[in-house]
């Protein structure tokens, strides 16, 4: 037997659902109220550290800071070893795991067979992307400072920063062409590209702002890693500058650097010297974030 619905059922089951709203709406506003809570604690800490070097260190920064070596004397002390060594780094770190991240992204995603060996390189490539980065420092020093016998140089602390970025790379480029519309693909070869052609010419293009924006991340995440380079070779002071091409020298760094700075005795090194330091690194990691968003953009048109 049908029942059929009244005017009295039917104004109590709306009275019903609008108390229903009302209660959802009022825990969906607690918990925004909750989430901008979250976030303003996370900025006021971030703003009061922030000012807090700034205040600490912008007496420091002048131009001997840039081009002199380390000192004893904290008035006397630069970061050029340190800041030439960084930007070394980065350099030889872009160059390795840029095109070795990017094609394992595109072999993972268009052309590996879906089989159970590809589904398990995904998974321990995505649970790498987690692994402390002292355990990657350790690793380079075991098998490229000793086993290849490359020693204690500016390439195995790259190669030691590469290992740490390159699951971050990987997994981000995977992610963007994962995000390319299938159309896109399947046009191409509907008008006689090949699979590598369709690939190359029309998906990677379309998903290169966000593979763009996870190499950038992954190098703004090891552009401050001391412990990784540390156990690779990174000497705390030294009155020499590093060049990408000599990869056979020792080499420094900038968060080894202000590290030292931070564990010496003088008070002037562990505040001013070291907020000084610490300043740098925020421009250079700036400056990188900036060029991420610049060819973002580019490559959004």
């Amino acid at each position: 037997m049908t029942l059929l619905s009244t005017p009295r059922s039917t104004t109590k089951d709306v009275a019903i659902a609008l108390q229903t709203s009302k209660a959802s709406t009022r825990k969906e506003r607690l918990f925004q109220l909750f989430l901008l809570f979250s976030t303003l604690v996370g900025l006021v800490i971030l703003v009061v550290l922030l000012v807090d070097i700034v205040v600490d260190g912008f007496s420091s920064l002048d131009l001997g800071f840039f081009t002199d070596y380390t000192s004893r004397r904290p008035e006397d002390t630069g970061i050029r070893a340190g800041l030439t060594g960084t930007l070394s780094l980065m350099v030889l770190v872009a160059l390795i795991a840029f095109p070795i991240g990017v094609g394992s992204a595109i072999y993972l995603e268009s052309f590996a067979p879906r089989t159970w060996f590809t589904r398990f390189m995904q998974l321990n490539i995505t649970n790498l992307a987690g692994v402390p980065s002292v355990v990657y420092g350790l690793l380079a020093a075991a098998l490229f400072a000793y086993i290849l016998n490359f020693g204690r140089t500016l390439i195995t602390g790259a190669l030691a920063l590469v290992l740490l970025i390159l699951p971050v790379i990987i997994v981000a480029g995977k992610e963007s062409i994962k995000a390319v519309p299938p159309s896109i693909y399947q046009g191409a070869i509907a008008l006689g590209a090949t699979p590598w052609q369709a690939v190359y010419k029309q998906v990677l293009p379309v998903a290169m702002p966000g593979i763009l924006t996870g190499t950038i991340l992954a190098l703004s995440r090891a552009i401050g890693e001391a412990a990784p380079i540390l156990v690779a070779g990174a000497v705390f002071s030294r009155r020499a500058d590093s060049e990408p091409w000599n990869l056979t020298e020792p080499f420094a760094a900038l968060p080894v650097q202000i590290f030292d700075f931070v564990k010496r005795p003088q008070e002037a090194f562990q505040v001013e010297v070291a907020a000084a330091g610490i300043l740098v690194m925020l421009f250079v990691l700036l400056l990188m974030n900036s060029a991420a968003i610049v060819l973002r953009n580019r490559y959004s048109k």
